[in-house]
């Protein structure tokens, strides 16, 4: 069977062995390829399937090492790269790791492959192509050797480069070699020489990982596999366990990790957690996969069981050790002392054991992270939200949700002006001043309602004078007799903002609209005067009038913008 592409009329583009035993070519016409071989089983190229297919065999090699790459072109790569430095003793050395990774791909995938080992991707790359054998490992120093014999296809070569060395009479790899490198890089592209070096040795070659390479990576073969979630769980903790000890070392704390399932039948399912604080804690990283876990439970499945499990910390932050306790112990004679009940109480502490260090405040910020954590696991990434403060003592414009971080936790330093949700948790009351320009401690406890409407609601109100406190009001349909009120606090427009928006000279080609719509806003921005009243059943709103009697409006408009608990 042969693949076959349709650009510039069909042509062979892939080859199986049954079909390079009867002769034919890559590259050559549909039609020669017919008339060499009677029976052909051909199929269309999908170039975008066949990426896909690549792209979840080399996830599933992962499992040997977390740095697998594609090679060649997007859309015509037919094998990868694995970066298997660190990793081969794992399964007793280079040969065995090829010896089981051929094993498996023909098992679980249907493919036979051609695996080598060398020092430098291209060496490797012309091996698995050209060598004979179809498992090889090269040693060190010795890539020019096994490089000499074979074609100059084997240097990943354009095709037009590869046809111009055959016409100057260059067939092989080691007939370059040794030639003059001024001639060539006068002649051919800058690609040509690279690929020499790369090969050899002498220049690197970055390889573009499948996935983000982990910061920390912990694997676990089994030897039957699991199908369970608590089983999973149990082995991610203890492979979590595993990542504490080299996270303590380096004095950081796992963000982000990401739990690596690899079934018995090749596929791998992933699942990807983010925290809030860095932490090392094996248990709350535990739950947060249970969590995970559970929730992914209706679209997973783990067919025919999990073969190898694999945790791996792809951001880690700085986590600097901080004492949690602190052991005082008394002096072994005193404490026998007291075990008999002889000697002073004085003559010694008055407690031992274990008493808490940091106070409380910093165990509630990790508290706080562990329960965003696990509302995010069940909710999403993105479905929890905190209100961050923003420049602005408009009550509508004074605050926006924010996703939560790290720093949003902490604690704000001394001094710090707090967002108006901190302020509503506060209470209290400030000036008129205080409230317009957001300055001094008391601007922290402006009484803020609970709940602010989406939009300040019309409402009908009754007053002893035009300028007074409400007496009565009519909102919803409902009319409510106010038993007291707390104000006025005033609310002034943003004339900084609005000096902005009204143009300081006219336009000579005529107005503007833009320019007519901010006039209309600046038109539109009065003062305000909010109140705090609250009704005979105890209820409590609070209410604004929009304009100053007698400087900014003649009839004064009153609005419901917001409820007290």
């Amino acid at each position: 069977m042969l693949a076959v592409a349709a650009a510039g009329g069909p042509r062979i583009a892939a080859l199986n062995e049954a079909a390079e035993a009867a002769g034919l070519k890559l590259g050559a016409p549909l039609a020669d390829a017919r008339a060499q071989a009677e029976s052909l089983q051909v199929r269309a190229v999908d170039p975008t399937a066949d990426s896909a297919a690549l792209r979840r065999v080399a996830l599933w090699a992962t499992r040997y090492t977390p740095t697998a790459s594609p090679w060649g072109e997007e859309n015509s790569a037919d094998g990868f790269f694995l970066d298997i430095e660190g990793a081969a003793h794992l399964f007793g050395g280079e040969k065995m790791l090829i010896a089981d990774l051929a094993s498996r791909l023909q098992q679980n995938f249907g493919l036979p492959a051609r695996i080598a080992v060398a020092a430098t991707p291209g060496a490797a790359w012309a091996l698995s192509r050209f060598h004979t054998a179809p498992l090889t490992v090269l040693p060190s120093g010795d890539e020019a050797a096994a490089l000499a014999p074979f074609p100059v296809e084997a240097l990943r070569l354009t095709a037009e480069t590869c046809t111009a060395l055959r016409r100057l009479g260059f067939k092989s790899v080691g007939a370059l070699l040794d030639q003059p490198r001024a001639p060539f890089a006068a002649r051919f592209p800058a690609e040509f020489l690279r690929r020499i070096d790369q090969a050899l040795g002498r220049l690197d070659e970055p390889l573009v990982p499948i996935v983000a390479p982990p910061v920390y990576h912990s694997l676990r073969y089994l030897l039957e596999p699991i199908f369970t979630q608590d089983a999973v769980v149990a082995l991610a903790s203890r492979l979590m366990h595993t990542l504490v000890h080299v996270l303590t070392r380096d004095d950081v704390g796992a963000r982000a990790l990401r739990l690596s399932l690899y079934r018995v039948d090749g596929a791998v399912e992933t699942v990807d957690i983010g925290l809030t604080l860095p932490t090392r804690s094996v248990t709350h990283v535990a739950r947060l996969l249970d969590l995970k876990l559970e929730a992914l439970a209706a679209t997973q499945d783990a067919g025919f069981g999990f073969e190898a499990v694999g945790l791996a910390v792809i951001r880690a932050e700085p986590m600097p050790a901080r004492q949690s306790k602190l052991d005082i112990d008394c002096h072994p004679e005193v404490q026998a002392q007291r075990a008999l009940g002889d000697g002073p109480a004085s003559s010694a502490p008055s407690f031992a054991g274990h008493l808490r260090w940091p106070p409380q405040d910093g165990d509630d910020v990790e508290r706080c992270a562990a329960l965003i954590d696990a509302l995010r696991q069940r909710l999403g990434p993105h479905s929890v939200r905190r209100f961050e403060a923003v420049a602005s003592h408009i009550p509508e414009r004074a605050e926006i949700l924010s996703l939560v971080d790290g720093e949003a936790l902490q604690s704000p330093p001394p001094g710090r002006r707090r967002s108006t949700a901190d302020s509503r948790r506060a209470g209290g009351s400030c000036t008129n001043d205080e409230a317009k320009t957001g300055h001094g401690e008391a601007w922290e406890q402006t009484r803020r309602p609970l709940l602010l409407l989406p939009r300040a609601e019309p409402t009908e109100v009754t007053a002893l004078v035009p300028d007074g406190p409400p007496r009565r009001f009519c909102w919803r349909g409902v009319t409510y007799e106010v038993a007291g009120a707390q104000g006025p606090e005033r609310i002034a427009s943003e004339w900084w903002l609005l000096r902005t928006l009204n143009p300081s000279a006219h336009s000579r080609d005529g107005e503007d609209p833009i320019l007519n719509g901010a006039k209309a806003e600046r038109q539109q921005a009065l003062t305000r005067d909010y109140y705090l009243v609250e009704d005979a059943d105890g209820h409590r709103f609070w209410l604004y009038r929009e304009g100053l009697y007698g400087r900014e409006t003649t009839a004064a408009r009153w609005f419901v913008h917001g409820l007290f608990a």
